[in-house]
């Protein structure tokens, strides 16, 4: 490996690092089998060291990470959709297993994005991690505006949802 290749691999390797959180974010909220995240978080950092050498270090490295990243999520979101699981999720092995939140409201709202659609699932990432609308919508080709919109009403949605499983949970457990 020649300098030039070191120094770009070393770069990449550093940013990847700093931004890691990213990848988990993206295949936590567009694959819902935990075993196959590896395998999601894998596509992603290949798919970004073959991007890397278009990237404008002007800009910020997180939108342009999130971009690629939900790009390869959302097309492996769609191809798994069209396949059927013939495997069994092994929910129950330790280094499988998902670590449950310790606030039950995290858990529910986590519940509430899985269900919302890839884009939604992208506004709601990126407005957690404290993108603006301008970077949320360069990043999701639409209007700032539309960013804004959009995200009130999931935010609202969300709230509607998360309200009722609450209600739900309080007449199950008899404390209503």
């Amino acid at each position: 490996m020649n300098v030039a290749n070191q120094s770009r691999s070393e770069a990449f390797t550093g940013l990847l690092q700093r931004h890691e959180g990213i990848l988990h974010k993206v295949a936590r909220a567009y694959c819902p089998v935990p075993a196959q995240r590896p395998d999601l978080i894998q596509e992603m950092t290949v798919a970004l060291w073959r991007a890397f050498e278009r990237y404008d270090a002007a800009r910020p490295f997180g939108t342009w990470m999130y971009r690629i990243s939900l790009n390869v999520a959302i097309s492996f979101f769609r191809s798994e959709g069209r396949h059927v699981h013939r495997t069994t999720a092994l929910e129950h092995a330790p280094e499988l297993a998902e670590p449950i939140p310790e606030d039950p409201r995290v858990a529910v709202l986590l519940e509430c994005i899985d269900e919302l659609n890839p884009l939604d699932k992208a506004l709601v990432l990126m407005h957690l991690d404290g993108y603006s609308y301008a970077e949320i919508a360069d990043v999701l080709g639409i209007s700032e505006s539309n960013a804004g919109t959009k995200l009130a009403r999931i935010k609202e949605r969300l709230r509607r949802t998360m309200t009722a499983h609450v209600a739900k949970e309080e007449t199950t457990n008899g404390t209503r």
